[in-house]
Parts: structure tokens; C-alpha cells; sequence
């Protein structure tokens, strides 16, 4: 199990991405500290696991608040008495009022931003002193294709927030190296999760997306569960400040 006797976070861990991962950490020998606001998915998710012969533990948080991050941090602490990866996944994106910027509420600016970028660094920022005291751990971020490239004109805040989660991670990879913490980020592909339904809505657009994708399909929750093992795990242990790319192949054309 590479990663027995760990102590792995995550977060948006009641569904979709954050689902499967926290699933696949605890199946890889990890106790599982899962985090979301959704407590009774979150809960039943756990449970499921427990019943599997896991250790997991479900934490009802609000990542946008930093006491809320804080009795994340110290009920793991309090449960385990560690905190070796840190699997930021929890994020909002709002179809429809997440607009161009010159019609862009600032309401949801700062809604999005306080979600998917103030939310990540919140939880880094309560994890690390614990990874010092260690001697080391992983911060894997999970962000976007639109924080790389403009393929998401409309979806401004959401896009901008994923281009900071990018140079979040490559700035605490530089800052914390040498005390053998790491920091990298996951870019999805176009996934087949709750998140991305509204992208699915009408009858032809399942096609095009699936078209466009040089692997030929969408991406499932199941398809990130390695590439977030292995950076959570000592098999990356040269890899910090990196952006992997698990999309079927979409920024490569």
C-alpha cells in the first residue's frame, strides 16, 4: 500500500473527484480526514469506507473560513496526530453568473476567489506548521485548464482563481523545499462529474466535448485516482512545483 500509515486531507470530498480520491488514499493504506461542506454525503461516504476496514473521519468545513480550516487541522491532529498530504480539491464554479469581466458582480468575484484560491491557501497555510514539526509532506492542488489558457471567456472569476491556485503551488514548492514539503498541482481534463453536468445539458454538446478530446472520451472521478497517489506518495518524492495534466490529451493539441 504506498500509502501506509499516512495521514492524507481532503477536501470536496463528499462527491465527484474528491470522492474517488479520498477512497482510492484510504484503499492505499492512508487515514482519511475528508472535508466538505456537505456533511451528510460526507458522512455516508466515510461510513462506506469504515465499513471497508478503513480509517476515516468526516470534518464538516467551510474552507472560505480560516477557524473553520483551523478545527480541520486540529480535529486530524486530535484524531491522528499528523498531517502528511494535503489534497486541495474543493472548488465552486457558478455557470451563469460567472460572466465576462465587465459584467461580472463582484459578489461572485469574490465568492468563487474565496472558494478555489483563498480556501486552498487557507488550509496549506494551517497544515504546513504540522509538515515542518515532521519533517516533510505533499500539497497537491487541484486546479483548471482555464488557469492556463483563455478557453473559458465566460467563466472569468473561476478561471482567474485557477491561474492563482497555479502559482500558489509554485511558490510554496520554492518557499518550502528544503523542508522536503512539495507542493504540485493536478490539471482535469473535461470530467464526467456533477461539477461539469451544466456543460452537458443540451442533447449535442456530450458529443462535441467528447470529440474534442484526442483520447476519446470524457474523464471519470476513477481516471485522477493514480496520478494524485503518486503525487500524495514518497514515488514523487523529486517532484515539486509541477503541473500534471490529466485531460485525455486536450492541452496537447
Amino acid at each position: 500500500m504506498r500509502l501506509f500509515q499516512k495521514v492524507a486531507i481532503v477536501t470536496g470530498a463528499a462527491r465527484g473527484l474528491g470522492a474517488a480520491v479520498v477512497g482510492r488514499f484510504a484503499r492505499e493504506g492512508a487515514s482519511v480526514v475528508a472535508a466538505d461542506t456537505d456533511e451528510a454525503q460526507g458522512t455516508e461516504r466515510m461510513s462506506q469506507l469504515r465499513s471497508e476496514g478503513c480509517e476515516a473521519l468526516f470534518v464538516r468545513v467551510d474552507i472560505s473560513s480560516e477557524d473553520s480550516v483551523s478545527n480541520l487541522m486540529d480535529a486530524a491532529l486530535a484524531r491522528y496526530g499528523r498531517i502528511d498530504v494535503l489534497y486541495n480539491n474543493a472548488g465552486v464554479l457558478l455557470d451563469g453568473r460567472d460572466l465576462p469581466a465587465h459584467e461580472l458582480s463582484l459578489e461572485v468575484w469574490d465568492a468563487v476567489m474565496n472558494v478555489n484560491l483563498r480556501g486552498p491557501y487557507l488550509c496549506a497555510k494551517h497544515a504546513i506548521p504540522q509538515m515542518l514539526k515532521q519533517g516533510g509532506g505533499s500539497i497537491v492542488n487541484v486546479s483548471s485548464r482555464t488557469g492556463l489558457f483563455g478557453c473559458a471567456p465566460k467563466l472569468t472569476a473561476y478561471s482567474a482563481s485557477k491561474a492563482g491556485l497555479i502559482g500558489l503551488t509554485r511558490v510554496m514548492a520554492a518557499a518550502y523545499a528544503r523542508s522536503n514539503i512539495r507542493a504540485n498541482a493536478i490539471i482535469p481534463g473535461t470530467m464526467d462529474t456533477p461539477m461539469n453536468r451544466y456543460l452537458f445539458a443540451e442533447g449535442t454538446a456530450r458529443e462535441k466535448y467528447r470529440s474534442a478530446i484526442p483520447l476519446g472520451r470524457l474523464g471519470t472521478p476513477g481516471d485522477i485516482e493514480g496520478l494524485a497517489v503518486f503525487l500524495a506518495s514518497e514515488e514523487s518524492a523529486y517532484c515539486t512545483g509541477g503541473v500534471y495534466m490529466c485531460d485525455g490529451g486536450v492541452t496537447a493539441v
